[in-house]
This record gives C-alpha cells, structure tokens and sequence, in this order.
C-alpha cells in the first residue's frame, strides 16, 4: 500500500519516474551507487550550485548530502570551476609526473599532521586497499583490527564485518578480525593473545562518518595501546579530513596515527584519494638497490588516473581556500546552527530525540528520550535499534525529500549553506516530521 508521503514523492517526480524505467534495464536496481536506491524510484539531478541543487523535475532541493561528504565548499564553486577549466585547456592526462601533484601533496603535508609522505589514488576504497598493503609489507604480518559498522570501502578486506559479502574468500575474511568500538580492554587482550596484527583501522569520528561515535578517550587509549604492541594505528580520514578540522580528526582530537586515508574533500569534488603517514611505512611502494626486496616485499602501485592534472587542480584549490579561508568555521557555525535548530524544534514538537555530530556532521536521531553532550550522543542495545527504525528513516527521507531538503537523517554541510538554508531545512524538518506522525510512524 502507498503511503500518502509515497503519493506526493511519485506527484512531484513523474519525470525521474519515467529515467528509472529505463535505467532499472541498465544498472542493477537502476542506480549506480548502493545509497541511492530508494523505493518506489530514485530522484535524478539536473543541476546544482551552492548549497542547493535541481532534479529533472525542477524541484529545488536543499543539499546536505554535498558529494557524499566530498563538497565541503559547495557546488560549483567558482575558484574550483576556473582551476579545472583552465586545467583542461592544458591538457587532462599527460601520462608523466607534473608539478601540480607535488603542489598537491604539499597542501596535503601542511594540513595533515600525520602526512610524512603521501601516495595518491582515485577514490578512498583505494586508498584503505592501499593501506592495509603497506602496513602487511611493512610488518610482516597478515592481520588487520576493524570495528563494527566501521565502512572502509567496497574492496573485499573492508567490508568484512558487514553485509553484502558475496564474493569474498573465506581465506580473505579470516585476516580480519572485527571488534566492538569504544572497548579498549577488548582490543588490548585481542593484541595480547594474537601476534600476527599488522594493524588497526578506524573512523575516527565513529562509523558512517560518525552516525555510531566514538568516545574521543578510545581515540587515547588506541594511540596507546597499539603503541605498546608494536601495531600500526590508521584513521579513516576519508570523510573526516579536512572536515573534522583543517587538519582533520587527527588535529581536532590531538592523537596522530601511523597513517591516514583520505579522499573526498581531497579532489576538490573530483576523484582523488590519497594514503599519508610516516614514510618509512608509505616507502613500501619505493623501489630499492635490492632484487628481492622489489620483487618479494615491496607494494607495486599503477594507477592510470593517480595525481591527475585535472583532480589536481581541483584539489589543489580546494585545498588553498581550506587552508587561507574560514571554510571550516563557517561549516562548523552552521552546523551548531541546525543542531540548535533541530533540537529546539524537536522540543517544540515533543518528539523525543536530538540533533548532534561533531562540527559540520550533524544527525537527526529521533524515537528515543536519552541525554547527550550533542556531540558524542551514544546508544546501544534497544534504543539503537528503536532509534534506528528502517521504515520511519525511508519515510521521513521522502517526506523531506517532498519538502525541498535531500538529507534523510544525516546533515553534511558545506560553508555554501546559509543562515536562511538552515532555517528554511528546519522548517522543512518540522512538516517533515508532522507528516511521519500522520503515517503513525512517531
């Protein structure tokens, strides 16, 4: 039976309607990315600049999935529009080192606190592929520590611990080991008792970007530990650098790891993904005076678009006004003005739940009564699951998708959104919620 928040999402969209009819025939549920599937179709872009973007339909929609997390300045902003124009007058591919990419792992080295060296890629799911490589050729050892829910890319080490398993060897599945977060006694005595952990990787805000945090102690306590035994500590920084701070959760939280992995933001809206840290372990890639270490220990890395002239441009740019403008803490100042925003609405409508996250990360939790910082806000056991019901969360989705906001109940912002997006997402928020209540869904 379609509900009537379902009725309104197919009025609106008869056209996106019509481009999944043909593109369910082409992809595999007619999308080419798993987050976009969506009942009873996906909505298709048109357009987007700032902090708003345009479907096929012309509905006008407020951002805040910005790039899944990668547009931290907003759609086609204009420095960024210039440095890739110009960038493709001269040429996109030239198949031989440039001086952009070093200009490019400069900004990186300035930003970052753990980026001794640095290795680029094409997206984040190479980058945690390129990691754990690294730190197996440089320790010897074949095990690496997950946490669960923690996403690391699609590649078939990351995605242990999760869904989708289908086609990954039992004999790949058995070099990871996946451990409950925010437990250090649990990954000490896992240290302990197994000798053979290259090492341990994790989001450092918490898991999909921070929806399940991370208590900043364990942040601590993990530097710690794995210092004692010998093990490589990586941070995810995928979404959270450059985010988090300038210089990412590792600069916001004060612990540096061995290595980091980034992307997103990196390629200034364009594919680019790097691993950074300590050059003795990025040297594994660093061919030697030595046969057999070339042939039998170190990591090859081809790669037909790493460094890019054209994603490094983009990077590039995005990076300087990272660097030189108050990117951040506009992003961070419109993140606390949702939050304050939603949580007052929430109050005002008497539907138990917050609005917290870390800076420009914000998310809607909603179906539960509990306190929280409204940053780190952490639940468990029944009120994770009641908080974290299936049916409202697509409903609401839509419901606010109808009302001109695409977020669901995550909000990335960028330093595009301003004072009158956030009241006007607040607004659209409050019908959202008042049309869940009518569906009986709060």
């Amino acid at each position: 039976m379609v509900t009537s928040i379902e009725q309104q999402y197919i009025d609106l969209h008869p056209k996106s309607a019509q481009l999944y009819a043909t593109s369910k025939d082409i992809f595999p549920n007619g999308v080419t990315h798993d987050t976009r599937n969506l009942k009873p179709f996906p909505y298709f872009a048109e357009k987007a600049m700032g902090s708003h973007k345009w479907d096929v339909d012309g509905n006008d929609i407020v951002d805040y999935r910005t790039g899944h997390g990668g547009l931290i300045l907003g759609h086609t902003h204009p420095d960024i529009v210039k440095a890739v124009t110009e960038q493709m007058q001269k040429g996109t591919h030239f198949s031989a080192s440039t001086q952009l990419e070093i200009e490019w792992g400069q900004r990186v080295r300035e930003l970052m606190p753990c980026a001794d060296k640095i290795r680029f890629h094409s997206s984040g799911t190479e980058a945690t592929m390129m990691a754990f490589r690294m730190v197996r050729a440089f320790t010897g050892k074949t095990k690496i520590i997950k946490f669960e829910n923690h996403f690391h890319g699609w590649h078939d080490y990351a995605m242990v611990g999760g869904g989708a398993l289908g086609g990954i060897p039992e004999e790949t599945m058995s070099t990871m080991i996946v451990l409950p977060p925010n437990n250090i006694s649990v990954v000490d005595k896992t240290l302990e008792e197994n000798g053979d952990i290259a090492a341990i990787i994790l989001e450092p805000t918490g898991s999909h970007m921070g929806n399940r945090p991370i208590e900043p102690k364990f942040l601590t306590e993990l530097r710690e530990v794995t210092k004692k035994h010998g093990v490589i500590l990586i941070f995810d920084e995928v979404v959270t650098g450059f985010r988090a701070s300038k210089g990412g959760a590792q600069e916001y939280y004060g612990v540096t790891p061995d290595i980091c992995t980034m992307a997103k933001i990196l390629g200034g809206g364009l594919p680019g993904g790097a691993v950074a840290g300590r050059a003795d372990i990025i040297d594994m890639i660093q061919l030697r005076e030595d046969p057999e270490f070339n042939s039998m220990q170190r990591v090859g890395h081809n790669g037909t678009f790493n460094a890019n002239p054209l994603c490094a441009a983009a990077g590039i740019k995005a990076l300087e006004l990272l660097a030189t403008t108050p990117v951040n803490e506009t992003t961070d100042a419109r993140g606390a003005l949702l939050k304050d925003g939603l949580n007052d609405l929430l109050s005002r409508m008497e539907i138990p739940g917050c609005a917290s996250g870390l800076n420009s990360m914000v998310f809607l939790r909603i179906g539960v009564d509990h306190e929280c910082d409204r940053e780190v806000c952490i639940m468990t056991g029944a009120d994770l699951i009641k908080r974290e019901d299936p049916v409202r969360e697509h409903q609401f989705s839509l419901a606010l998708y109808n009302h001109g906001v695409d977020a669901g109940t995550r909000f990335i912002m960028s330093a595009a959104h301003t004072e009158q997006d956030i009241g006007d997402t607040v607004e659209a928020i409050g019908r959202a919620l008042s049309d869940i209540r009518s569906e009986g869904l709060i």
